[in-house]
Formats: C-alpha cells, structure tokens, sequence
C-alpha cells in the first residue's frame, strides 16, 4: 500500500466502503422486493385461476343439475317413449308440455344455449327441442362418447365442427335418460348446449395479461385468445404444447378434483414473467436513482476531501522537484494547521536556507570553476606539446647522414618540411587553424617519413574543396598520421600506404585515416579504447589519446571517434563531426 499514490488510495477505500457496500445493497433490496412481488402476484394468478375453474364448474354443475331433472322427469319420459298414432297428439302434446319444459332454463340459466331430446322413437315428428339419432348422429364424437359409458352419468363433450344447428365447438352436457318401461326399446339422450361465449368470458375473467385455456386430455377446447384456432380445420383438437420451463413463462394449473364427468378436464394458465413482474421493472429506475444519490453524494464530499489532501501535496511534490532543477521558490498557501500545512511551512524554511546557502558558497564556486579553467588550459598546452622526440632525433640524424655523403636538393627539401613542422608546432598562441593547413603539416611529416624510408611509403591526400577552409583544432590530424606511419608502417618488411580522406557527409564533417600496416591485436585494441577516457598523463598511445581528448575537449559528445583494426590488415582512425559544430 505504501506504493500507491494517495489519490488512489482514497479511491480504492471509496470502492470498498461506499460503492461496493451500495450496490451489493440495492442489489439485494432489489432481489428480495422482486421474489416478494413475484410470490404475491403468483398467487393473485392463482386466486384468479380458482375463481375461474370454480365459475366453470359452476355452470357445468348447472347443467349437470338440469340433466338430473330431467333425467328423472316420468312425464318425459313417457312422452319421448309413447308411439303416437297420428301427428296431431305428438304436436298438441309437444306444444303444451315439451317447450314449456325444455325453454324454461335458458332465460334462468345464461350458460344454457339450447336443451335437445333425442330419441330413436319413429312415432315422434322430429324437429324443434326433440331430435332424432339417424346415422349422422352416431357418427359425432360426443354421441360414441357416451354411447361406449355402460351407467346413465353425464358427460361434458364438445360438439364436432360440422354438426348442424349448434356453432362449432360448443360444450355438452349429455346424458342417457330412463327407461320408464313404456317402450323398453326406444334409445333416448338428454343433451345442453352450453354458450360458448359465456365459457370464453369465464376465461377472459383475469386481471393478468396472459392466456388460460380449458384443455381435456392435454388438447385445447376452449381458450382465452381469440385468435387460438380449436381444431386444425380437419375436425381434430389442437394439442396444447407446454412452454419451455427454462423460457420467460409462469404456467399455472388447476384441475377439478374427482368429479367423474370433468375427469381430464383442467385449466391451464400462461403468463409473461415479464409482465407478472412488470410494477417490479417499473420500480427499477427508482432503485436506480436511489443507487445514484446513494453513490454521489458521497462521492463528491470524497472528492471534497481528497482535494484537500492531494492538491497541497502535488503541489509541494512539484516544488521539489522545480528545486531539484536550482528552482528555490517557496509555496505560496494559506497557513493551515493540519500536517500538511506544517510540512509547507518547513519545506519553505528549507527552501530558504538552501537558497542562503547557495549564495553563500557562490563566489567560493565561482573561484573553483576558474581554477578547473586554467587547469584545463594548462593541460591542453601540455598535450599541444607532447610531441614524440623520437621522431624529431631519428629525422635531423638522417638529414645530416645523408648531407654528409652526397650534396643534394632533396636534403634542402626536408629541412624546410623540418621548419615548418617546428613553425607550426611552437605557435602555441593559436589554437584553430584552417584544415588546409593541418593538412599542410601533415604532407610535411609525411614528406620527411617518405625520404626516410623511400619507396617503403606511400600516400595520398585527398579534401573536398569545401572543406579546405574549415576551421579545426591544430594539430589532431598530424598525431594520428604519425601513429599510422611509425607503428603501423614502419615494422612492415614490404611496401605500405597511408590514405588520408576528408568528406562532408550527413551526419557531418568527416576525417579518415587509413594504412595497411601490422594493425593492432583486438585485446590491445580494447585496452586502448578504454583508456582513452582516463585521466591518467602516461599511456602507452599518448598521440591518439591527445587527440581523442582535444575534439571531447572542443566538440564535447558531438564528436564520434571510431577506430577500426585486425592484425596484419591495417588500421583505420574515422572522426566524425556534426555539422553544425564545424566552426
């Protein structure tokens, strides 16, 4: 923890204190009100299917109850039994007993449609309430239905769609009647058409939105959409296909306990759990804004707080740091007396006497960078005039050798390249000279080198003509050209060369120096590169060490100093210089 900001750290307790204990919160007042609702309006719905199957019962029960009337009725019995002689007894008795009998429950009853007698009896003129079993009539479901029944107890069947008289699919009571002994052969059924619409506004009695349906023997007989067709257009009951239990619907059933004639019979109810729990989804944008005030206010008297805190120490984190860079300015807040504000007002103490002191040692510093300056003048002249003796003794002995055995030119002319060289040298007073004349002096030292060791040396000199008059430290070329010559073509048996090549290229000025001498070993090599840097005044590669150290010295990390050798294969010296530090 003492890793993190403080910032974060008043986030992550926000996270953990308030946020994290808000939503889990709301999350289960939220799943406890919705299992609350949910087990209320589940059982609303059952109430409401209960009430549904009791009113159908009811009717049916109605119906069952005027079956039994007339199931027991003697007078009708005999009437339905009787065989008439002529037409005219079978009307008068039909007009004065049978309609006023058969039409009396309609008006009583509303579930009642219509009360039929039929009967086998040839006697009888059929038509009106009584109807007679011809083979169309045994050929209808419900009439095998309660045909295949051995006792005379009623049966609740639908009426087939093509059967004539009644709408399709409307529901029955049907009952085989007496026999009262007057004609023992006659075959007699007691059928009541029920209302269809009455049985459809019993289903549509629920508050819900949702579907219920009457279904016998898991086929629909009866349903509250009235777009749910009852037979596939062939006569046949569609099957009812319970939804999926894993769906996004409740099914509820009811069935009519151990009635005999309703055996079979249930009401199945469906409904959207979407739309049981719909007040509950409604009171989900409250918990939402109830969740947000809950998560806000505190978050802004967080952030209040926190900004009490990080701000001040940001900024005097910041302040630091602008000391760090020789920045001594103090914290202008308001005084406060918590912590921070005494780490402030001790930072500003601090800042102050840091500054007192800077300015106390000021001149002493000034004085020491005076001495590192003339000390470094004083190196560089020693460096300018660490000129190998060797060179200069083995060059006058030649010189006068060969004075002495024969009187020539070529001896004037290596005494001038002498003086020059020891011109150029000696006149410590100008520290940059064109490159023209750096390469001057080198052609002189390798005029000498080349009358010297005679046709065991050559060389070329080759500069951009744009470059001649660039200005470079003197002496830096001369140096290398010596190393090259002295340990790289001198210990060789046969011939070598020494190229010297300036260009101007895009990363800047570049000078080449390149001979096919004895090179130097790889762990020499190595060894030679890390001493360049060390402040040590003996080393065994004095002339190439100036150097290196006279372009650090004038051009500082823009110079890029290369050397490249392999034993036997030459060594070559690349000096690299940007080209906005040609000067």
């Amino acid at each position: 923890m003492n890793d993190i900001r403080l910032r974060n750290k008043m986030v992550i307790v926000f996270i953990l204190a308030v946020f994290i204990p808000v939503v889990l919160t709301n999350v289960i007042f939220f799943n406890l009100t919705t299992s609350s609702v949910k087990k209320q309006k589940l059982a609303d719905i059952n109430r409401g299917l209960e009430q549904i199957r009791n009113e159908v019962d009811d009717q049916i029960e109605s119906a069952v109850g005027i079956s039994t009337v007339l199931y027991n009725d003697t007078l009708l019995n005999e009437y339905i039994e009787r065989q008439y002689s002529n037409q005219s007894d079978y009307v008068e008795n039909y007009h004065t007993y049978m309609i006023n009998l058969l039409d009396k429950y309609s008006p009583v009853y509303e579930a009642i449609q219509a009360v039929t007698i039929y009967s086998t009896n040839d006697t009888i003129l059929y038509g009106g309430r009584v109807q007679k079993i011809n083979s169309h009539v045994r050929e209808q479901n419900w009439y095998k239905s309660v045909m295949s029944k051995l006792s005379a107890q009623p049966a609740l069947e639908r009426n087939d769609p093509e059967y004539p008289g009644l709408a399709p699919n409307t529901l029955s009571i049907i009952r085989k009647m007496v026999d009262s002994g007057v004609n023992g052969s006659a075959e007699k059924l007691i059928k009541i058409d029920m209302h269809p619409q009455t049985i459809r506004e019993m289903l549509q009695n629920v508050t819900l939105e949702g579907t219920v349906y009457l279904i016998r023997d898991n086929e629909i007989q009866y349903s509250s959409d009235p777009k749910q067709p009852l037979n596939d257009g062939s006569g046949r009951s569609i099957r009812y296909d319970q939804p999926d239990s894993s769906g996004d619907m409740i099914v509820l059933e009811k069935d009519f306990g151990n009635v005999t004639y309703l055996e079979g019979w249930k009401i199945v109810g469906e409904f959207k759990e979407r739309e049981v729990l719909e007040d509950v989804n409604k009171s989900k944008l409250f918990v939402v804004y109830m969740s947000i005030a809950n998560i806000l206010v505190p978050t802004l008297i967080l952030v209040w707080f926190t900004r009490s805190l990080s701000d001040r120490l940001v900024r005097i984190l910041k302040q630091m740091k602008r000391v760090k860079n020789h920045s001594f300015e103090t914290i202008n807040d308001p005084p406060s007396a918590d912590e921070i504000g005494q780490l402030t007002e001790e930072f500003n103490r601090m800042t102050r006497q840091i500054k007192s002191l800077i300015d106390d040692v000021y001149i002493a510093d000034i004085q020491k960078k005076e001495l590192q300056l003339s000390r470094n003048q004083s190196q560089l002249h020693a460096l300018q005039s660490q000129i190998n003796p060797h060179f200069l003794f083995n060059s006058l002995e030649t010189i006068r050798m060969r004075s002495l055995m024969k009187d020539e030119l070529e001896t004037a002319k290596i005494i001038h390249n002498m003086a020059k060289i020891f011109r150029k040298s000696l006149s410590w007073g100008k520290d940059w000279i064109t490159l023209k004349d750096e390469l001057d002096l080198v052609a002189c030292f390798l005029e000498i080198q080349k009358y010297r060791f005679g046709d065991k040396l050559n060389y070329t000199i080759h500069a951009d003509e744009g470059v001649l008059s660039t200005m470079i430290p003197k002496m830096t070329l001369q140096p290398l050209v010596e190393n090259a010559s002295i340990h790289g073509i001198e210990p060789l048996k046969e011939a070598g060369w020494i190229h010297i090549h300036i260009e101007r290229r895009a990363t800047g000025l570049a000078y080449t120096i390149k001979d096919n001498g004895v090179g130097i070993p790889q762990e020499k090599l190595t060894h030679m590169l890390a001493g360049l840097d060390k402040d040590d005044a003996v080393s065994d590669n004095v002339g190439m060490r100036n150097v290196y150290l006279r372009f650090k010295g004038f051009y500082g990390d823009k110079a890029d100093f290369q050397i490249k050798s392999e034993p036997g294969q030459g060594t070559e010296i690349t000096i690299v210089i940007a080209e906005n530090n040609d000067i």
